[in-house]
This record gives structure tokens, sequence and C-alpha cells, in this order.
């Protein structure tokens, strides 16, 4: 992948505490697994972004090359990437994305 394309998004990546990269918008998802992740981060209170990867098919290949991670959506938090939406619900339901965000300093929105 473009040496660009990867740096674009390692730059998309540290712009936010909280960066999803998903199928749509938070209030329009094209995904199941996106709506998923949405409601996930909606139900935990913190601030986050997006980033619609139907909008940019360079960044949609690329990030799963940055990940290593072959689906979208991807969830990273301080620059780190956590996993997808079964990840994300794994740890929603265990408490530990609850906790990572806590640990991370990421404080709920108000």
């Amino acid at each position: 992948m473009d040496d660009q394309v990867q740096s674009r998004i390692a730059g998309i990546v540290g712009s936010s505490d909280v960066m999803l990269f998903m199928k749509g918008t938070p209030i329009f998802p094209q995904c199941g697994f996106s709506s998923t992740a949405i409601q996930i981060l909606e139900r935990l209170g913190v601030h986050f972004d997006t980033v619609d990867v139907l909008r940019d098919p360079e960044v949609r290949a690329g990030v799963k090359i940055y990940s290593d991670w072959p689906t979208v959506p991807q969830l990273y938090v301080k620059g780190e990437f956590v996993g997808g939406s079964d990840i994300m619900m794994e740890m929603y339901e265990s408490g530990e994305l609850a906790e990572l965000l806590v640990d991370k300093g990421i404080a709920r929105a108000a």
C-alpha cells in the first residue's frame, strides 16, 4: 500500500482519542457491524470520531493493512488498534472496554 495513504491513516488515527473507521456515518451506518460499534460507543458515553471508509477507497483498503485486520469497522483508542465490532462487543459485555477507556484517560462525554 502507498506510504502516503498509510501516513494519512496514521494522521487520522492520531487525530482523536477514540477513532472508529466504519461504513457509513454514526447517524446512518451502512452495515450491521458498524451500527453495533456505534451503539457500543454511544452506550459508553465517550466522545468519538469516525471515518466513513465508503467515501475513500484508498482508506478503506489501507486501514486493513495499517491494522493488519481484514474487516471494518475498526476501533482505535489513543492511537492503538482495539479491534472490530465482535471484539468491541466482547470487551463491552465483560467491562474491559469501559476499563480500557478509563485507563487511557478517556472521559465520558458531558
